[in-house]
């Protein structure tokens, strides 16, 4: 009777052991780094949105089930033929990074699920490209525009996807493909603007060299007209006379003849 028990207790022992090991999957669950979770109880009022689970280790129900997020930045690309302003076909490369707001995981599963980047992301950002690039013209597109450009679409698709618990961390154009006789045009465009500023900055580089000699020279004539002002026979006949003592004082031979004529200076003979 006693063996009896012990057999029938193995038999639930190892039966329990089975079951568990078979249900592992369900009961323990493993939340890795830039994951959260979101549990849906079968039996408990269904998806709890409230509750947001973290990374690490977790036991749950078997008869619940987990709903495991990535939260972490991800970036994917796009490539759109749009019209431009004046009806062109343009091509455009677009990247983008995005996230779901973490801790509204439950509301993204009960209200879209995990494919919410195909469901709200992509249609939204097309949405925002096309509008916006059909209020510029191609050039613009292509040169003094762009940062303008991407910073609008950003801001119309973040404003869009933001009601639906979604992230959006920034918008890059990649590249842009023009008709090639209109690139071609623009290069054109392009580069006479360059030359033409190059012309513009060397002529305005002459006009102010010209300025400062016209400068320059005034102010050396308004030097000499102060100086000739200043100079009188007098101050010249007493600057000749102090050379001409100091020149006597000197050890050089020399011949010093003193008179001239009126006003005139010693003059001095060197032999």
């Amino acid at each position: 009777m006693k063996q009896s028990r012990l057999i029938t207790l193995g038999i639930i022992t190892m039966v329990a052991l089975i079951f568990v090991l078979a249900l592992s999957n369900s009961i323990f669950l493993t939340i890795d780094p830039g994951q959260r979770g979101v549990l849906f109880k079968r039996f408990g009022g269904g998806l709890d949105k409230q509750h947001v689970y973290k990374q690490g280790f977790h036991i749950i129900a078997p008869w619940n089930t987990m709903y495991v997020y990535d939260v972490r930045v991800n970036e994917s690309f796009e490539t759109m033929e749009v019209l431009s302003k004046n009806g062109l076909n343009i091509k455009v490369e677009l990247s983008y990074r995005f996230q779901p707001d973490q801790e509204k995981i439950g509301y993204i599963h009960d209200e879209i699920g995990v494919g919410y980047q195909d469901r709200i992301i992509i249609p939204e950002i097309r949405s925002a490209t096309r509008e916006v690039i059909g209020k510029y013209l191609p050039e613009e597109l292509y040169s003094s525009k762009r940062e303008a450009i991407q910073d609008e679409i950003f801001q119309r698709t973040s404003e869009a996807i933001a009601k639906k618990h979604l992230v959006l961390d920034a918008v890059l154009i990649r590249e842009v493909t023009l008709p090639e006789t209109l690139q071609a045009a623009i290069e054109r465009k392009l580069k006479e603007e360059q030359s033409s500023l190059e012309y513009e900055f060397r002529l305005e580089r002459e006009r102010k060299e010209a300025e400062r000699k016209v400068i320059e020279a005034q102010a050396k004539a308004d030097a000499n007209q102060i100086l000739n002002a200043s100079l009188t026979d007098k101050i010249l006949r007493d600057k000749g006379i102090e050379a001409t003592l100091e020149l006597a004082k000197s050890g050089n031979s020399k011949v010093v003849i003193v008179g001239g004529q009126e006003g005139g200076l010693p003059l001095i003979l060197g032999q």
